[in-house]
């Protein structure tokens, strides 16, 4: 039931079913294949659910164990539930189905492993952004609100169009229209890109590259010994001289 074999089976049949799922969002398609595509989904889900019993069995209690395999439950369950009446926009969740490929590829494991980890330090850095628009917004507007610019008018509207210039959209546009009024507008404007949108970026990308790394598998110290060792005789070879346990 663990096999790669078995593995790769699940993910072809998720594949498959968002394939499906996506399908079905076409009016053109649904007229002519609808019931193709609904025996589809169906069988997909009923592999699915046969495949969480399998290993519900195996696995009984140590099953709850793990979280992906509590997220995969969930995310089952829920397209089990009947999309009739007051529960009709459980139809659309079954595009969570999707998302199993998640808890199925190792590689895409990690990386939402290492975001939830990086959650404090993000947590902490969208507070240091906060605080950095708040206080450019201040200083924005007492700069520039005597040009009659609305976007600078008061408090809200330029904290709106700060995090707009943090995003990257349109930065140079709402640059270039202060300077008619305020030459020196573009010493403001630098100087809160690189504080607030390249320095904040790029510590953003470090909390996320730093909880990666340490959750990366690292190799047993002594698997790291013996591969010294066997470096170290390679090179011992390669002298032209044998090693102690190979002489006779």
């Amino acid at each position: 039931m663990d096999g790669t074999r078995f593995q790769r089976v699940v993910v072809a049949v998720i594949v498959i079913n968002a394939v499906v799922l996506g399908c079905e969002t076409s009016t053109a398609l649904t007229t002519a294949h609808g019931d193709l595509l609904t025996a589809l989904d169906r069988a997909a889900l009923a592999f699915f659910a046969v495949e969480l019993a399998a290993r519900l069995y195996a696995h009984r209690a140590r099953f709850f164990r793990d979280p992906w395999n509590v997220f995969d439950l969930l995310v089952v369950g829920v397209s089990l539930f009947p999309a009739a009446g007051p529960l009709t926009v459980v139809r659309s969740l079954r595009v969570l189905r999707a998302l199993r490929l998640i808890a199925v590829v190792p590689s895409m494991r990690r990386v939402v492993t290492a975001l939830v980890r990086s959650i404090p330090g993000l947590l902490s850095l969208t507070g240091l952004l906060v605080l950095v628009l708040y206080v450019g917004s201040v200083v924005a507007v007492n700069l520039f609100r005597a040009s009659g610019d609305p976007r600078f008018a008061d408090l809200g509207a330029t904290v709106l169009t700060l995090f707009q210039i943090t995003t990257g959209d349109g930065w140079s546009d709402v640059m270039r229209d202060l300077m008619v009024t305020h030459p020196l507008a573009w010493l403001f404007f630098l100087a809160y890109l690189l504080v607030g949108t390249f320095t904040m970026l790029n510590l953003f990308i470090a909390v996320v590259c730093s909880a990666m790394e340490s959750g990366a598998p690292r190799p047993a110290p002594d698997q790291v010994l013996l591969e010294e060792v066997r470096a170290l005789r390679e090179e011992v070879r390669a002298l032209g001289l044998a090693p102690v346990g190979d002489r006779r």
